[in-house]
Order: C-alpha cells, then sequence, then structure tokens
C-alpha cells in the first residue's frame, strides 16, 4: 500500500517545499499536462528535471500528453523513478513500456474513465503498474468516479492471473471517505491531491491516508 500525494494540488511558487510536506509519503505524483491531449497545461521536462534534484522521495510522473512514445522515457532520464503513459495516446504501448523500463524507470499505462481495460489485458506482463482513473484527466478537484471500481477489481483479477507484482494505482477524488472502497476494489497506490494538500499538516494527511487502508487489511 502506497501513497503518492498529487503536486497538482499543491503550492506552484514553491514546489521543493511542497514535496518536504510530504516527505512521509511513498512517492510525489506529477501530473504533466501538454494543453492537447487534455485541455490543461502544467509543466514539463525541466521541471521534473529540477524536482528529482530536491525531492524527497521518488517521482511519480503522469503524462496525459501527445506522442507519449516519444517523450515518455525522457522523462526517466530526467530522474522520475515512474513513468505513466495514458493508452489512448500510444502508438505502440507494449514498446513504450519497454523504452521505459530499459531508461531504468517504472512503466505504468493509464486508462480514461470511458476507457475499457480488456483489449489491454495482455500488456500486464510488459507493466509495473496500471492506472485507473477515477475521474476524466485534465483537472484537478474533481468528484471522485465509484463507477470505476468495477475496473480496478477487473485489473485486480488480470493481475492476480498473471501472477507478477504490478500495483493498481487510482486517481481522482481520492480522500479519506473514498479510499477504502477502492483498496476494497483492490487498487494500492492511491494518489491523493486535495486531500493532502489542502490540509493544514500535510504530512499528518498521509499518515491518516494510509492508517484508513491499513484497517481496511486488518
Amino acid at each position: 500500500m502506497q501513497i503518492s500525494p498529487s503536486i497538482l494540488s499543491s503550492d506552484f511558487a514553491n514546489l521543493q517545499h511542497e514535496l518536504e510536506r510530504i516527505g512521509n509519503a511513498d512517492w510525489a505524483h506529477v501530473d504533466v499536462m501538454d494543453g492537447h491531449f487534455v485541455p490543461n497545461l502544467t509543466l514539463g521536462l525541466p521541471v521534473v528535471e529540477a524536482l528529482a534534484r530536491v525531492s524527497p522521495i521518488p517521482l511519480d510522473c503522469h503524462l496525459m500528453i501527445d506522442d507519449p512514445d516519444r517523450w515518455a522515457p525522457g522523462y526517466i532520464e530526467a530522474g522520475a523513478g515512474s513513468a505513466t503513459f495514458h493508452v489512448e495516446a500510444a502508438r505502440d504501448p507494449r514498446a513504450l513500456a519497454r523504452a521505459l523500463r530499459a531508461a531504468g524507470g517504472r512503466a505504468g499505462m493509464a486508462l480514461k474513465p470511458g476507457t475499457a481495460f480488456a483489449p489491454y489485458a495482455d500488456l500486464v506482463p510488459e507493466l509495473d503498474m496500471i492506472l485507473v482513473m477515477t475521474v476524466e484527466p485534465g483537472f484537478g478537484g474533481q468528484s471522485f468516479m465509484a463507477d470505476q471500481m468495477p475496473k480496478v477489481r477487473q485489473v485486480r483479477e488480470a493481475v492476480s492471473r498473471h501472477g507478477g507484482e504490478v500495483w493498481i494505482q487510482v486517481d481522482g477524488g481520492v480522500s479519506a471517505t473514498t479510499i477504502e472502497q477502492c483498496a476494497e476494489a483492490g487498487a494500492d497506490v492511491f494518489v491523493a491531491g486535495s486531500a493532502v494538500y489542502g490540509a493544514e499538516d500535510a504530512a499528518a494527511a498521509v499518515d491518516d491516508l494510509r492508517r484508513l487502508v491499513a484497517a481496511h487489511e486488518d
């Protein structure tokens, strides 16, 4: 079980400080948006490279970008520990996952709410993580989509059949009121933005989310 706070909800004028606030988390979730695959525009390679130099925890880059086949490996080379591409944007997801691993990082594949998992189930052996979006990608602060839990269960079943260690991440509207149903469905990596950075004590919010999942597992 891992907590990956999203810096999309942090103070962009003080990103180093905002990373230090979540030093007890497992990952820092970095939302890269290009203004094309999604309408919003956030940050790119130079900022990720700078963040990797100062972050107390590894970077988990969620690439909401066109042409990830070309750009995604560069985020691993820039210092990210994990890069997740959207399967809807990838020309050759299998080759891309292999390229991410070859660059020394973890390979993740993301699915929008409207994207079925079944056509991509054969990619499980090529992946280190599968991200099931629980909001439409592109903006923070959206409401949690509980109707994505059956997809999480489907992914968990496929991972169990495969037998490898593939993490299942959920991203969007994850909070103290929704994290347990995500864990129950089979998720084990939880992206939380406003639930962490909207709290006065971000580290305490991370601990609270961790306790909720641990209590569910018990």
